[in-house]
C-alpha cells in the first residue's frame, strides 16, 4: 500500500486524494487564484510524487471560489521578479518548469474551470490534456497589454489546440470570450451549467478509475509524438507502447470480461 503523502508546500496550493483522483487546487482567491511563486514551485513536487503512486489516475486542476480558476500571474510580484533581467529569467524558467510537469506527465490531467481563466491560468489549461468549464467562465490572454513575452511553449499549445488563426485572433486583441465560443475554437472540450460542474467532473474521474491506464498512457504519448515535427517523432516509442498494452494483464481481463459481459477491473499491469 502506497504511503505517499500529498502535502502542499504552501497554503496557496490545496491538494487531496479522491479515490483514483488527484486534485490540485490553487488557493489565492483574495486575488483571484493569480498564481504567486510559492504555488508555481508546488505543482513539480505534487506532480513528481503522483507520476509513481499507482493510486493516481486523473489530477485534476481547479480553483478556489466560485469567481475564478486562475487569473493570471500575480503581478503584484512583477517588480521584484521581472523588473530585472535575472528576475526575468528565474521566473520565466518556474513557470516554464511548473507548466511543462503538468503537459509531460504521464497520466490524464484535467483542468475544471469556473469564472476567470486568464493569462497564466489558460496556460495551466492548455497544458492539461482535457479542458471543462462552467458557462460563467470568461478567456483572455493579455500579453499584449501587458508587454510581455511568451514563449515558445505556451504558443505551441495553443496553436496545436486552436489553430494559428485563433491563437493569433486571442493573442493579437487580448479580447476576453466566454465558454461557449472556446468551446467552438477547441479550447475547451466541455461546458455545463455552473451547478453542473460538478456532476459533468464526477463523469471524468469515474471513467479514469475504471478504464485501463496503460490504453491510456500509450494513447497520451503518441499523441504528444504525433505534435512533434516529423524528424523527431519516436515511432519505436510508439509501437513499444502499444504491444505494451497487448502483452499486459489488462488486456487479457478486458477480453475475459467481455466474454463474460461484465465490467472490467483494471489494474494498470
Amino acid at each position: 500500500m502506497s504511503t505517499i503523502n500529498y502535502e502542499s508546500p504552501t497554503e496557496r496550493v490545496q491538494t487531496w486524494l479522491d479515490a483514483a483522483t488527484l486534485h490540485i487546487r490553487f488557493n489565492n482567491p483574495a486575488r483571484h487564484n493569480a498564481l504567486s511563486v510559492d504555488m508555481w514551485e508546488a505543482v513539480p513536487a505534487l506532480l513528481t510524487l503522483a507520476e509513481t503512486d499507482d493510486r493516481v489516475r486523473l489530477v485534476v486542476f481547479s480553483g478556489a471560489g466560485e469567481k475564478s480558476f486562475v487569473s493570471g500571474a500575480d503581478i503584484s510580484q512583477f517588480e521584484d521578479m521581472r523588473a530585472a533581467r535575472e528576475a526575468v529569467t528565474r521566473y520565466e524558467h518556474m513557470a516554464e518548469t511548473a507548466l511543462m510537469s503538468i503537459y509531460h506527465f504521464s497520466k490524464p490531467t484535467l483542468s475544471c474551470i469556473r469564472g476567470y481563466c486568464i493569462g497564466g491560468g489558460v496556460n495551466v489549461a492548455i497544458s492539461c490534456d482535457i479542458r471543462i468549464a462552467s458557462t460563467d467562465s470568461v478567456f483572455s490572454i493579455p500579453a499584449a497589454r501587458l508587454g510581455l513575452g511568451y514563449r515558445y511553449s505556451a504558443m505551441k499549445n495553443l496553436v496545436d489546440l486552436i489553430g494559428a488563426g485563433a491563437a493569433k485572433d486571442l493573442f493579437f486583441t487580448a479580447r476576453k470570450i466566454d465558454a461557449r465560443e472556446a468551446q467552438a475554437l477547441g479550447l475547451i472540450s466541455r461546458v455545463c451549467e455552473p451547478e453542473q460542474l460538478s456532476a459533468l467532473l464526477a463523469e471524468y474521474t469515474l471513467a479514469m478509475a475504471v478504464n485501463a491506464p496503460l490504453t491510456i498512457r500509450a494513447a497520451k504519448a503518441i499523441t504528444a509524438e504525433i505534435l512533434k515535427p516529423s524528424p523527431e517523432l519516436d515511432m519505436a516509442l510508439c509501437q513499444q507502447l502499444i504491444r505494451g498494452c497487448f502483452d499486459s494483464a489488462d488486456y487479457a481481463e478486458g477480453r475475459k470480461a467481455f466474454m463474460e459481459k461484465r465490467k472490467p477491473v483494471f489494474v494498470g499491469k
